[in-house]
């Protein structure tokens, strides 16, 4: 199969000037980024190499927005490397974030079945590289591949329980519990572990929008578990040191 030219990310107004889109040769097929999906991973041979066929893969800049709430849903995204903010807007336009997608997820889902106007959107947060797979392409392929529509499944009822558990969680409990619980989901998913802990890559200002408080909200709570230990932190980062102590409070009402 013949290997498929590099293409280059949308470079619009949210896409800084100082991080400009570039062609960049990776060393890895497509059958390969394919496999490492876990949307894809388990399919047979055969199935990944049709799918492969089909996936174009991208470059964003850090910044690059890939898609907007409303946009048309054409696509299903994977991640191959960096990391991808799922947003929305509240009235006013003040900005939620809902999730952040690494290496081996996939995004645009439920636009890319129902065709419909994407219900979020998607930002680069470092240089990420992604496979893009067309709707017009997807559709036909997943009518003669049953297992692809039983993975594709499993990620919506995954997405699905995932937002009943926000959606509790915000009603539920109390803030300094969904901010334990958040810090502790973030760590398991892209948490990198050092010697007093687990590092997390992620400012003040991000985990507010992810909890939809004050920036001084999250601050006045990372001081007080930074006193007793539980926390340490740094520009643009958190360190969470106490896992045990985060685990009992993120179960508190």
């Amino acid at each position: 199969m013949a290997s498929r030219p590099w293409e280059v990310g949308r470079n619009i107004l949210h896409q800084p000037s100082e991080f400009p889109l570039r062609q960049v040769p990776l060393p890895i097929t497509a059958k390969t980024v394919v496999e490492r999906d876990s949307l894809f991973r388990g399919l047979p041979k055969a199935t990944l190499e049709r799918i492969a066929a089909l996936a174009v893969r991208r470059i964003y800049g850090e910044g690059a927005v890939i898609f907007m709430r409303g946009d048309p849903g054409d696509s299903l995204c994977g991640v191959v490397s960096g990391r991808v903010r799922i947003s929305a807007s509240r009235p006013g336009g003040k900005e939620v974030f809902l999730n952040i997608i690494g290496p081996g997820e996939s995004f645009g889902e439920i636009a890319l079945l129902d065709g419909m106007a994407r219900t979020a959107s998607a930002t680069a947060m470092t240089r990420t590289e992604l496979t893009i797979i067309k709707r017009d392409q997807f559709l036909p392929l997943l009518r003669t591949e049953p297992q692809l529509a039983a993975h594709l499944i499993q990620l919506l009822c995954a997405r699905v329980r995932w937002t009943a558990q926000l959606s509790e969680d915000s009603a539920l409990l109390s803030v300094p519990a969904r901010l334990a619980k958040r810090l502790l989901s973030l760590a398991g998913l892209q948490g990198a572990a050092i010697a007093n802990g687990t590092r997390l890559v992620i400012s003040q200002e991000e985990l507010a929008q992810f909890l939809g408080v004050s920036r001084q909200i999250v601050n006045q709570h990372l001081q007080a578990w930074k006193a007793k230990g539980w926390v340490g932190s740094g520009r643009g980062n958190i360190t969470l040191a106490d896992i045990r102590s985060l685990e009992v409070l993120a179960h508190q009402p």
